[in-house]
C-alpha cells in the first residue's frame, strides 16, 4: 500500500528516456509523477507505459508562466522547481534520473517514498540534540537527560535522503578520488540543529509544500549565469534559515538510493569554478543572517532573504541581483499559483 498515495507528487527533471522508471515501477507508479524537461523543447522523452504523469517542456513552462518564467532556470537540473510551483499536493519527493533503487545490508530493496514520507510525518528535534538519534522511530526514544518540554518536537520541512555507489562530491573531490564509492549503509535519520547549515543534494529528496514549499526554489542558474551545479546548494542554504526562523525541522540520512553514474569532472569544473569561491562568502552570509519576527511565511521569509541578497552579496557579483530578482519573480509566481486557503 503506497503511503499518502494521493498526497505526494514525485517531480523528475530530465533531458533523456525515463527508462530509469521501470526500476523504481513498484514504488512510484501508485503516484503522480511531474516530468520537468530540461534543454531542447522539440525533443521527445518517452516514458514508460503504466505511469501517472505530466510532462511539461520549456514551451510548456514559457506558456503557463509567462514572463514570470524567467525565474525558472535552463539547462540545468533548478528547472525541476517548476513541478513544486505547479503541483497541488502536500508532498514533494524530486528524484535524479541516473538514480535508482538501492538495497538495504539485508538484500531488501528500499521504498525510498515511503521512508521520505515517514520522516516528515514524523516530528523534527531541531533544538536540542538526541544522542539515539531520531526519538520517533521503533526501537529508540528520548534519552536521559533529555527536557520533557520539547519530546513533543516540532514540524518537519525536509527530509534529505543520502545515495549509495557514487557519492555527491564537488569537482576537486572527484579528480582527487575518482574511483571512490560511497559504501557505507548508515541506519540513522538525524535531525539537523538549529543554526547549523548543511549540502542539500537535490537528487534524493523530499519537503512538505504546505511548510516549506516557497523558499524551495532552486535558484537561477545554468544557461547564460555565471553560477552552476550549485542550484540544490543555494536552495539548502536558503531554506534551512526559513526552516530555522520558522521552527520547522530538516532531517538527513535514511532513506538511500543507488547513484549509478559519475559526471564529468572537468566538465563540473568549469560549471562549479565560480561556486567554489563564492561559497566561502556565501555560507558566512547565510549563517549570519536574522530575518525579523514579523516574518511569519514563507514567502514573507524567502522576500526578506531576496532583499539581503541583493543588499549583502551584489558585491561579490552582479549575478547576485539578478538572482534576488528571480526570487522575488518566484514569490510571485508561487502566490499565483498557489493562493492562501480561505480561513476554515
Amino acid at each position: 500500500m503506497a503511503l499518502m498515495k494521493d498526497e505526494v507528487d514525485i517531480v523528475i527533471p530530465t533531458i533523456r528516456t525515463l527508462d530509469f522508471l521501470e526500476s523504481w515501477r513498484p514504488f512510484f507508479q501508485p503516484y503522480h509523477l511531474i516530468i520537468v524537461q530540461d534543454g531542447d523543447p522539440s525533443k521527445t522523452i518517452k516514458v514508460p507505459e503504466g505511469f501517472d504523469y505530466d510532462l511539461y517542456n520549456r514551451d510548456d513552462i514559457n506558456r503557463i508562466l509567462g514572463p514570470k518564467a524567467s525565474c525558472i532556470s535552463y539547462k540545468e537540473s533548478a528547472c525541476r522547481c517548476f513541478g513544486f510551483l505547479i503541483s497541488k499536493k502536500k508532498y514533494i519527493y524530486t528524484i535524479d534520473d541516473d538514480c535508482f533503487v538501492a538495497k538495504d545490508p539485508s538484500g531488501k530493496e528500499i521504498d525510498a517514498v515511503e521512508q521520505h514520507i515517514q520522516n516528515l510525518i514524523t516530528p523534527s528535534t531541531p533544538f536540542f540534540f538526541n544522542t539515539l538519534y531520531d526519538p520517533y522511530r521503533e526501537g529508540a526514544d528520548f534519552v536521559r537527560g533529555y527536557p520533557f518540554s520539547m519530546r513533543s518536537g516540532v514540524p518537519t520541512a525536509v527530509s534529505h535522503g543520502l545515495w549509495l555507489n557514487i557519492p555527491d562530491y564537488d569537482a576537486p573531490t572527484q579528480l582527487v578520488k575518482p574511483r571512490e564509492r560511497s559504501t557505507r549503509y548508515v541506519d540513522a535519520v538525524i535531525t539537523i540543529p538549529k543554526g547549523t547549515l548543511y549540502p542539500m543534494c537535490g537528487m534524493n529528496l523530499a519537503f512538505d509544500r504546505e511548510l516549506i514549499g516557497a523558499a524551495m526554489y532552486f535558484g537561477l542558474l545554468g544557461d547564460g549565469q555565471p553560477f552552476k551545479r550549485y542550484d540544490d546548494m543555494l536552495a539548502g542554504w536558503l531554506s534551512k534559515v526559513v526552516c530555522d526562523h520558522l521552527g520547522l525541522g530538516v532531517k538527513t540520512g535514511l532513506p538511500y538510493i543507488w547513484h549509478s553514474k559519475a559526471s564529468d569532472p572537468f566538465v563540473n569544473l568549469k560549471k562549479e569554478f565560480n561556486g567554489l569561491f563564492w561559497q566561502e562568502e556565501l555560507i558566512p552570509f547565510f549563517q549570519s543572517v536574522v530575518l525579523p519576527k514579523e516574518c511569519t511565511t514563507a514567502q514573507q521569509c524567502y522576500l526578506e532573504l531576496a532583499k539581503l541578497v541583493k543588499e549583502n552579496l551584489a558585491s561579490i557579483d552582479p549575478y547576485f541581483i539578478r538572482l534576488a530578482d528571480a526570487m522575488v519573480t518566484w514569490i510571485e509566481a508561487w502566490d499565483e499559483f498557489n493562493p492562501p486557503k480561505p480561513a476554515a
